[in-house]
């Protein structure tokens, strides 16, 4: 406990007032940033406030499309066996029961089946061989705070402008990493490539057939008919949608915004490790406690029986697999912190079980994967000196500080077309209850 004094004139003598964790905490972060309100979310409806894309203005419409796009297994219009027709969606992979990550290591579109709980009993259809899986090569990174990064994957390869501008000889034509070129962000460009790499379309059958046209013309309606109804448009209401999906009800926001009962003690002694001793913020920044820079830790690859594949050599590399430069090897890009217990693999590769386990690892700085270049190490991972009490305070913060728990109303109700989300092959409706 820290006290201030008071000078009394009127009885000559000294008074002391305590100062409680949480009056340290806000002291501590006024000092760094100025105000408490750098760290804060806009309101869910303060559309003007949250980041965007200068090509791509976030609206009422346009979110209200993309929600429902995101979850529609009715874009599945393109997968590799008919079988897997109308059975997924970009949510596959992004569920809102897991912090819009995967629920198990290794994220399935096409050719998975079940749901379970969470997304965790999804599983390989028997009847698909590896190679005609739509799978992830790495652990699916979660679209909470995404209004955040300018560019998107582990990689970065996904954003036209900003952090990417130096990186146009790796845009290479005929591959998905060609959408830069449209000049978008990497929300915008992600969510437009990603309907390709990921089997999804929009046909005009499904759009006159259902409530989507009207939905299209209000989102749209500057753009010439001739070119509205198409999966450029569909990923740009995607993307404004995926910018609105904020964290803004976690303790910690509530916190920053006035409530000052929103953290218990042992979380503001953890949020107050996160910005000094630990000094977690140098990288895990913003409101979003993410970043745009890249950094080498030295954790495994996906490998393990939930594998269905091998990582490619050029996944491996991370931010050098994109730019092809050797100094970038290794590098994957800062996630968010936001609503990580509800995943039990957590790191690119999904080395990891807990928070737990991942703070330690940062505490400890002795790396997991022996065959990345030292030289390329994150001169920010070090020893950090914690104890182990220090190190549960700091888990608490993040597991529970930074927990909203409920991401489900970013979730339609139900979908235009009827169709289950966010899977909707036989034993996903079965998990669910649904059809």
């Amino acid at each position: 406990m820290s006290s201030i004094f008071i000078w009394s004139c009127a009885n000559d003598d000294y008074q002391y007032q305590d100062l409680t964790e949480s009056d340290l905490l806000e002291s501590e972060l006024i000092a760094l940033y100025g105000s408490l309100n750098v760290l804060s979310f806009p309101e869910a409806s303060d559309y003007q406030s949250i980041p965007a894309d200068v090509k791509n203005s976030i609206t009422p419409e346009k979110i209200e499309l993309g929600k429902f796009l995101f979850h529609e297994t009715g874009l599945a219009k393109n997968p590799k066996k008919e079988e897997g027709l109308n059975t997924y969606s970009c949510a596959s992979c992004h569920q809102a029961k897991a912090g819009f990550q995967s629920g198990i290591k290794q994220g399935i579109g096409e050719g998975g089946s079940g749901f379970g709980l969470f997304g965790e009993g999804r599983t390989k259809n028997s009847s698909y061989t590896n190679l005609e899986l739509d799978i992830q090569p790495i652990r699916s990174p979660s679209i909470l705070n995404v209004a955040y990064q300018d560019v998107m994957l582990w990689n970065g390869q996904f954003g036209g402008v900003k952090t990417n501008e130096d990186t146009q000889d790796a845009w290479t034509s005929g591959t998905p990493k060609a959408t830069n070129a449209l000049g978008f962000e990497g929300v915008e460009t992600q969510a437009i490539a990603g309907l390709g790499v990921h089997r999804l379309t929009c046909t005009p059958e499904m759009i006159q057939a259902s409530a989507y046209k009207a939905l299209f013309d209000a989102a749209f309606p500057e753009i010439p008919q001739s070119e509205r109804y198409t999966d450029k448009y569909a990923g740009l209401a995607i993307a404004a949608y995926e910018r609105s999906v904020l964290a803004n009800e976690a303790p910690f926001q509530l916190w920053l915004n006035g409530n000052k009962n929103a953290l218990e003690i042992t979380e503001i002694k953890g949020a107050r490790l996160f910005y000094g001793k630990a000094n977690c913020y140098a990288c895990h920044s913003g409101p979003g406690m993410n970043d745009m820079s890249f950094h080498a830790l030295g954790m495994n690859d996906l490998e393990g029986e939930a594998v269905f594949m091998e990582v490619d050599e050029a996944t491996k590399r991370g931010r050098g697999g994109f730019t092809n430069r050797p100094e970038d090897d290794y590098k994957f890009k800062v996630p968010t912190l936001y609503n990580l217990k509800d995943v039990h693999f957590l790191g690119h590769g999904g080395s990891f079980t807990n928070v737990k386990e991942v703070v330690e690892y940062k505490n400890k700085a002795e790396i997991e994967n022996k065959a990345i270049n030292r030289n390329n190490l994150s001169p920010l991972f070090v020893p950090l000196g914690l104890t182990v009490e220090e190190v549960n305070q700091l888990t608490s913060f993040i597991e529970n500080g930074l927990y909203d728990p409920n991401l489900q109303r970013y979730e339609p109700e139900a979908l235009p077309t009827g169709n289950c989300f966010p899977d909707a092959d036989v034993q996903a409706k079965n998990d669910m209850n649904c059809g």
